[in-house]
């Protein structure tokens, strides 16, 4: 097994309250003590480096259907011209490519050359989780997970109008958990989704389904309640109502309410907040939402930075999608309706520097992130690749780290924007401390993940070592070193090795009895019986290529108590 030292690194590790320049070794795959009687096998000059737990991707859609109908409507994505792609130098990477929607096998590679070691897929549809899972396993080296998609289920929302006792609905969603061996809950579009099976073009949170007679407060309520009285560490994890809409900044605030005080974490804010003042009737509510969030300790947010040029929008938000297709670049989409489940679509699109629009919705992902005071509560994300690809991220951090460099691509933008924005008086400048918290401990800590995202003994040996730059955006873009539980897997921007990511999950405490109602209802109306939606563990273990099942626990009420 693994067993070294990296000597004389600058040791930055928040979660553990680390900031020092100190020696860090490593035995077994786990962060060690130092044992000055057993030296180490091998040893890393890591002097001049910054030395940071390894980076986790807390929403970005790697695996599952949509990703999969990404990949065929963008063929050109995969090839140079007319011609494929050349094939890859290095040996131990087999051929696989792609920028907006990239190949498995690319995922991983790409993600590792930048110091992640973990990346969460936030949208698995219940009757496709054993696709996205073993799309998850074709991955290299990335542990991963993914929260299981509710609240627009015809089930769900039939239980809900009908007004079944909440323990009914807590076990239920218990179930589909356990059964798809996620690791959270998604919920998108609470009730739209169903809704646009109805032909309904739109639902307010306080709105009305056309069909089931719910609204949205209503499904946010119930799915934060039961995600929190299951134990799980993530909460509730929601794609909030009128995605991309002027105006939806109204919305984003009325689910804020609907959570009740109960933990929330917001995704892709950046999408949801629009106010519908100027000229264009477009404008940015940055400073509304920053408010909101600074004020409600129980709500955490990613950002779904937009990042400038050609990328795709793979959403299970069909409405949205529906909304957003005439703008496609090129000129095609899809749409899915998935059974009494859900549905999705794929939009290509184009973002423009010189669109007014687009260019407002840089600025205000920007203008979260430095407005959101607790770094804690904000995730580093593109909500790959819907903003942008994963493979901008040093970019994103360059400018959070350099008002300068971040005013300088102000500059380019519509010329509308680049005058009125609020961005150009913002001056805050995120620190080395404030970048490792989020994109690797505040993800963590959000996930339940005692073990990563950090550095103190006893924690897994995932560590990027990135040489100290002027230009961070060249710092974070190739590490001198990643290690994967100890196994150097990335050197010099060249991988090294390839070993098989474990998976995450969370098993919860429920009634089993719910099982009966999902048989009958399965009867009547299902395509997939609920025998066979469950996927056992040791299966599990075969859709991700028999790579480590990482259980991780929920926690008790005494557990939330002493919190």
């Amino acid at each position: 097994m693994t067993d070294f030292v990296l000597k004389n690194g600058h040791v930055m590790d928040p979660a553990s309250g680390l900031d020092v320049v100190m020696d860090l070794h490593v035995r077994d795959g786990r962060i060690a003590a130092t044992d000055a009687g057993a030296p180490p096998s091998q040893s890393f000059d890591a002097a001049g480096c910054v030395v940071m737990a390894g980076g986790i991707d807390l929403h970005t859609h790697i695996g599952g259907g949509k990703v999969n109908l990404a990949r065929m409507l963008l063929p050109e994505d995969h090839r140079r011209g007319r011609d494929p792609l050349p094939r890859p130098v290095n040996p131990l990477e087999f051929d696989s490519c792609g920028t907006c929607a990239p190949g498995t096998l690319s995922t991983g590679y790409r993600y590792v050359e930048m110091g992640y070691t973990a990346a969460f897929e936030p949208a698995m549809v219940l009757s496709n989780a054993r696709h996205a899972h073993m799309e998850m396993g074709d991955v290299p080296i990335l542990d991963h997970g993914a929260y299981v998609m509710l609240g627009n289920e015809e089930l769900f929302l039939q239980m809900l109008a009908e007004g079944q006792p909440f323990e009914r609905l807590r076990d239920y969603v218990g179930w589909a958990i356990d059964a798809s061996k996620a690791m959270g809950v998604k919920v998108v579009n609470p009730g739209g989704i169903s809704a646009f099976k109805f032909n309904q073009r739109r639902l307010d949170v306080d709105g009305t389904h056309t069909h089931w007679g719910i609204t949205p407060r209503q499904v946010v309520t119930t799915l934060a309640r039961a995600v929190h009285e299951l134990g799980l560490a993530h909460p509730l994890h929601i794609h909030a109502s009128n995605l991309g809409a002027a105006g939806n900044i109204a919305s984003t605030i009325a689910t804020i309410d609907a959570l009740e005080g109960l933990p929330g974490h917001l995704t892709h804010v950046q999408f949801h907040s629009y106010g519908k003042e100027g000229p264009y009737k477009f404008s940015s509510a940055a400073h509304e939402l920053a408010e909101v969030v600074n004020a409600h300790s129980n709500v955490s947010i990613d950002v779904g930075q937009v990042i400038f040029g050609q990328t795709v929008t793979a959403s299970g938000d069909t409405m949205s999608q529906l909304a957003t297709a005439a703008l496609a670049h090129p000129r095609k989409w899809t749409g899915a309706d998935i059974e009494c489940v859900g549905g999705c679509g794929v939009v290509p699109f184009k973002y423009r520097e010189q669109s007014y629009v687009n260019a407002l919705q840089w600025c205000i992902g920007l203008e979260l992130f430095l407005l959101i005071k607790d770094p804690w509560r904000v995730v580093l994300t593109t909500d790959h690749p819907n903003g942008g690809p994963f493979t901008s991220y040093p970019h994103l951090i360059r400018l959070l780290m350099d008002k300068s460099f971040r005013d300088e691509q102000l500059s380019k933008l519509h010329p509308e924007v680049a005058a009125q924005s609020a961005l150009k008086d913002l001056t805050r400048e995120y620190t080395l401390q404030e970048i490792a918290i989020i994109t690797r401990a505040g993800p963590a800590r959000l996930l339940g993940l005692k073990d990563r995202g950090r550095l103190a003994p006893g924690s897994a040996a995932d560590i990027a070592v990135y040489r100290r730059q002027l230009d961070a955006q060249a710092m974070f873009t190739t590490p001198e070193l990643v290690f994967k539980d100890g196994t150097l897997v990335a050197q010099a921007g060249r991988i090294t090795a390839v070993p098989t990511g474990g998976t995450h999950f969370v098993t919860p405490e429920y009634d089993r009895g719910i099982t009966r109602l999902l048989r009958n209802w399965a009867e009547r109306h299902g395509s997939i019986h609920p025998d066979h939606a469950g996927i056992g563990r040791d299966e599990l273990c075969a859709c991700c290529n028999g790579g480590r099942l990482l259980p991780a626990a929920c926690f008790t009420n005494a557990e939330e108590a002493g919190a």
